[in-house]
């Protein structure tokens, strides 16, 4: 049987062997192994100068301070450290008010649920049709008390972009900590801390085709910003956060991040090139719509919705592509994406999406088989 056509790159993304072939320099004996908290003998201190090398490497990705790179497990650990980690700072201030969106990730989602249950007020922003939350919404739901806003820069379902530049500039201007999500953004968007003013990004490893289970958290340093543990053991990571750090998976996520950041220009431009030639493939059958809004989009990712299919019906007959129905997070739930229903989509509409991303290793045959697959799976169903 041959392999399905992996078109699922918005879950995860393949490790990039020349990430591996870095990560496998740092685990056995008579390699850079060691506790990099190990401050006794040589073999710790390897780690430690790998780990922080790495640290100054990433942060330069970013135009940040080294200081300012907290590593954590993945863009869940980085979303619930930077808001849970503002409880004791929005006490001590009586800034009881967090603003979001209602298609932010779960990751976001829950944790804000959790800081309702502390207290804390919340306020869900409702997207416009192309999945996107405005400046001006921003502006009109900050409030006195208002401690942060959390806003993803992409959303990981439509692929669409938020201005975050303007969305950290008003709360700056208004007192107010921004908070984002770039784990679809970071390697496929131009990110500049300091231009973009936001005040936390957070980061994953396996969407840049690095390793999962690492990620990491930017916390501006400028104003003093710290945040309150949520692992605790040994008050590593500048106290922000405890732990062994693993020295493999902290290699590979910075080599990762350096390989997107060389390819990004080339790579962004043949995504783009690959996701028009599948949607022209798209457009030759019936009742196909769009989700993802053309023009304020990334090219990587691609919702779209099929009349009169059931989603999960159609994800199950496609055997011959690798796909997913939205959100890895939401892949247990049997309820419609709750981005495609704040979009405004109808339930039976949203029950019929499916979201394809495309990546560093999709081919335009890969598209082309891809098309002519829905097309004769889409057939075959509706008859």
């Amino acid at each position: 049987m041959n392999s399905p056509i992996f078109l699922d790159y918005a879950a995860s993304t393949p490790t990039d062997p020349s990430v591996a072939e870095v990560m496998q320099q740092h685990l056995c004996l008579g390699d850079v192994f060691a506790n990099p908290a190990s401050r006794g003998h040589v073999y710790g201190w390897q780690a430690d100068e790998a780990v922080e090398t790495a640290r100054a490497e990433l942060a330069s990705t970013l135009n940040a301070d080294p200081r300012e790179i907290v590593w954590t497990s993945g863009a869940t650990e980085s979303d619930n450290l930077a808001i849970k980690g503002l409880l004791s700072r929005g006490l001590r201030l009586g800034r009881k008010h967090i603003v979001t969106s209602a298609i932010e990730h779960k990751a976001v989602l829950d944790t804000c649920a959790w800081m309702e249950a502390q207290g804390f007020a919340v306020t869900y922003l409702m997207p416009n049709e192309m999945g996107v939350i405005t400046p001006e919404q921003v502006a009109s739901a900050i409030r006195g008390d208002t401690l942060v806003v959390s806003l993803m820069q992409v959303n990981n379902e439509l692929g669409s972009i938020c201005d975050l530049g303007r969305i950290a500039s008003i709360c700056r201007e208004q007192g107010v900590l921004s908070h984002t999500d770039a784990a679809q953004s970071f390697g496929k968007l131009p990110l500049d801390v300091q231009a973009l003013g936001v005040d936390m990004l957070s980061l994953s490893g396996h969407k840049i085709y690095g390793p999962k289970g690492i990620g990491a958290l930017y916390v501006r340093r400028q104003d003093g910003l710290a945040l309150d543990a949520q692992i605790h053991g040994g008050g590593h990571e500048m106290g922000m956060r405890s732990g062994t750090l693993p020295t493999h998976q902290i290699v590979g996520l910075t080599a990762a991040a350096k390989l997107m950041q060389a390819q990004m220009t080339d790579e962004t431009r043949r995504i783009g090139m690959l996701r028009d030639r599948f949607v022209s493939h798209l457009q030759q059958i019936p009742g196909v719509h769009l989700n993802s809004p053309p023009r304020q989009s990334i090219p990587h990712i691609l919702n779209v919705a099929f009349d009169g299919i059931d989603g999960e019906t159609l994800l199950l007959a496609l055997n011959g592509i690798a796909i997913s129905t939205g959100s890895a997070c939401n892949s247990a739930s049997v309820e419609p994406s709750h981005v495609l229903r704040g979009i405004g989509m109808s339930r039976e509409l949203a029950h019929a999406s499916l979201r394809f991303s495309f990546g560093r290793y999709t081919t335009d045959t890969d598209i082309d088989s891809a098309g002519t697959h829905v097309a004769d799976v889409l057939g075959r169903l509706r008859q």
